[in-house]
């Protein structure tokens, strides 16, 4: 699976929203206004959701196209649709 992705631009990007997670954390400590603590949340969900896109996209380019040129079809298939349905529920 390692191949299929781009793994130091994920690290990278997992890095910079886990330091996204502690600054909300630490503001909550500080008592910093819902309306900021929500904003810097939202933040951090669009970075993951940024990071599934990713992974997504290097699923389809190497597993989903090797799977139909030397794999099965229909379980390249089957592991695509699941792919999809597992990162559209992250939203």
């Amino acid at each position: 699976m390692r191949q299929c992705m781009d793994s130091e631009n994920l690290h990278r990007r997992l890095k910079k929203i886990i330091g996204q997670v502690q600054a909300i954390d630490r503001m909550i400590e500080e008592d910093v206004p819902c309306e900021d603590i929500l904003s810097q949340i939202n933040a951090a969900k669009s970075a993951l959701h940024g990071c599934g896109k990713v992974v997504l996209e290097g699923h389809i380019k190497h597993c989903v196209l090797d799977g139909l040129d030397h794999g099965d079809v229909e379980k390249t298939i089957d592991q695509f649709t699941t792919a999809v349905a597992r990162f559209s529920k992250l939203g």
